[in-house]
């Protein structure tokens, strides 16, 4: 039998290893019990702000805004 469900967690230092904790009330939700095997979908969710100066543009930003404000005239 499979069911679903959509938590977010962080993923937390467990010894060596590391972990996802599932909240106690969502895991009595599901039915969960220490023990259970479980399938885990990765996503990774990304902060904007690691973002910044990741990508390079063939223009500086001045040149940018000076473009943008050629149409404003």
């Amino acid at each position: 039998m499979t069911y679903n469900m959509k938590v977010r967690a962080k993923v937390r230092r467990i010894g060596n290893s590391l972990g996802v904790i599932i909240q106690a009330e969502e895991a009595k939700r599901q039915g969960l019990s220490e023990g259970d095997e479980v399938i885990l979908e990765v996503e990774r969710s990304v902060n904007p702000k690691d973002l910044f100066g990741k990508f390079r543009f063939s223009k500086t930003t001045q040149e940018l805004k000076d473009e943008a404000r050629e149409g404003w005239g």
